[in-house]
Parts: C-alpha cells; sequence; structure tokens
C-alpha cells in the first residue's frame, strides 16, 4: 500500500490539537519531530546521532501522520486544512502552519528509521531492545525485545519511558493489567515481563495490532498478554488493577467516560502522551468525574499522570 506523508510545520503549543485532527482523520498515531527534544537526545548521549547536528532554533515542530492513498485522501487533506485554519483563527500560536505531503511506500517510512534506534536500559530494570541488534543482559536485566515496524512505541520517547518506570514501580505478582492504545506492545510486555498475569492490549489500528502481536510472541509473553482491536476501552472485559493509556490528552479525557467500569476500586490509570501544556486540563477533567490525581511526571516537555478513582473508591 501506498501511504500520503502528511507534514505541519507548527509550535510546541499546537502540537497535540494538530496530533488529535489527525486522529479523527484516521491516522493510527502521529511523528513528532521536536528539535529540543532532538536536542536532549544528542546531548544524552544515548542514541548515535554522529550525522545529525544539533538544532538551532527549537520553537517549531514538525508533526508527521500518514494517511492512505485512496479516494478519501483528497477530502481528509482539504479537512486538515479547514481545521488547522480554524484552529489558527481561534487563537492558537499555531507557528509556520506550512502543511505538505508526499507520497511514500511502507517500506519508507517502516524501515528508514532503524538507524537510530539502539538498545536501552529505560528504567532500573527493562532494557528496549531492538530485534535486530545482539545485547549481553546483565543478571538484573528484563529485556524487552522489540521490533515496532509501521507502529508506534519503541520506548525512548520521553512519555513512554516515563511509563516504562512507573510501571516498574506500579507492577506487581499477579495483577491485570490494560493497555489502550498499545501501538507496538511495548508497555504491555513489559507489564507482562514484570509479573502481571493477565495483559489485555488493544488497539484501534489494525496494522498496530498485528505489530504489537508479533513482538509478544518475540518476547514469549503470549500466554499472559491478548492483543485485539477496541476504540479507547469498548471492547476491554473486566476490570483491570493499572490501566496504561500513552495515548494524547483529548483522548484520556474520553477514556475517563469509560474508566470506572473497566478499573479496580483500588487501581491506578496510567495515562502518558500527553504534553506538559495539557496537564491542567487533564486534572481538570480526572476531577470532574471524580478522580484523584496522585502523582505527576514530567520530562522534555511531556507529562505521565498516575490517577485514581478518588472518593468513588
Amino acid at each position: 500500500m501506498n501511504w500520503a506523508e502528511v507534514s505541519i510545520r507548527t509550535s510546541h503549543e499546537a502540537t497535540e490539537l494538530v496530533a488529535e485532527i489527525f486522529h479523527d482523520l484516521g491516522a493510527s498515531g502521529v511523528v513528532i519531530e521536536d528539535p529540543e527534544l532532538l536536542n536532549n537526545y544528542i546531548d544524552s548521549g544515548l542514541w548515535d546521532y554522529t550525522d545529525i547536528p544539533r538544532a538551532d532554533q527549537t520553537d517549531v515542530v514538525t508533526v508527521k501522520a500518514y494517511l492512505p492513498v485512496d479516494d478519501e485522501l483528497d477530502e481528509k487533506l482539504r479537512s486538515f486544512e479547514e481545521r488547522v485554519k480554524a484552529m489558527a483563527e481561534s487563537g492558537v500560536a499555531c507557528g509556520p502552519c506550512a502543511i505538505s505531503w508526499n507520497e511514500v511506500q511502507d517500506e519508507d517510512w517502516s524501515e528508514s528509521w532503524k538507524q537510530y534506534f539502539h538498545t536501552e536500559k529505560i528504567g532500573g530494570l527493562i532494557v528496549i531492545k531492538p530485534s535486530w541488534e545482539d545485547y549481553e543482559a546483565s543478571p538484573d536485566d528484563i529485556v524487552v525485545e522489540l521490533d515496532p515496524g509501521a507502529a508506534f512505541g519503541t520506548g525512548q520517547h520521553p512519555t513512554t519511558a516515563l511509563c516504562i518506570r512507573e510501571l516498574e514501580s506500579l507492577v506487581r505478582g499477579g495483577m491485570t493489567v490494560f493497555d489502550v492504545g498499545t501501538g507496538s506492545g511495548v508497555l504491555a510486555i513489559t507489564a507482562a515481563k514484570l509479573g502481571a498475569s493477565k495483559v489485555t492490549a488493544m488497539d484501534f489500528d489494525p496494522t498496530a495490532v498485528r505489530i504489537a502481536g508479533e513482538n509478544v510472541l518475540q518476547n514469549h509473553v503470549e500466554d499472559i498478554v491478548t492483543v485485539g482491536q477496541s476504540d479507547i476501552l469498548k471492547s476491554f472485559e473486566g476490570k483491570a488493577d493499572i490501566v496504561v493509556a500513552n495515548i494524547i490528552a483529548d483522548i484520556i479525557l474520553r477514556l475517563f467516560d469509560e474508566l470506572e467500569d473497566h478499573l479496580n476500586p483500588d487501581g491506578r490509570l496510567l495515562a502518558g502522551g500527553i504534553i506538559s501544556e495539557r496537564v491542567a486540563d487533564v486534572t481538570a477533567g480526572a476531577l470532574a468525574h471524580g478522580f484523584a490525581i496522585e502523582k505527576v511526571v514530567e520530562d522534555s516537555g511531556w507529562a505521565v499522570m498516575v490517577i485514581t478513582l478518588g472518593e468513588k473508591a
């Protein structure tokens, strides 16, 4: 299949709003090229950036998404342009708002990024290892072998890394975990390897479902992790001790309507994919539903929130 790589140069403030527009148009995820994050990664020494210079200008963020080249593409592109224009007219500081797109093959965008994805110890225990690299694990390492393919989630984005570190603290043996918007399956597999006895991992995108299933098999946790397709929590059955949702703030706000039916009274929602500017919105949404904010952790402009049922518990 051919894909339209749709790209917009925008501001930090508008990044998540643009991601929500892409989601509404059917994109399963976005690629965010944030020069500020790039500089942070280069400075960390964790990735091999020998050919990539530090960015001098960090105000403009490039957000990309991939839409199938089909009969609906022209209408989706028009809709995207109209909604971005409306967002700018509403007073949001959108930056340049320069939109472009080009046609690419599956392999062009699902393979080229591999040169930047290397083995990394994310938390105190979890090591994320690309399936194509060798790694000699230490006795304390818990290795998650990953091939994200066309799905999203390598463990090296700040919000995914924050979720992994929180899972190391939260997961206990015998727990049930729901992973909403599982992407590559990295958080579901992490939960299983940390001791969860039952993990349900679902995504709206069938490509992500396929890739997550392959990664589950690669990590030999198929007896623990069940993979499927769902719109937020609609297809999940029963209740979990931990619900993980590493998506975006606006989807998390929608998730609050379904959370109480799927979270044990003493359970926790681990919500990620939230830019720091939207923490207040997510907090307000949680409190409006009677939930409580237990913890907020931020890194490089991104936040992860631990939320409980509060007074409803």
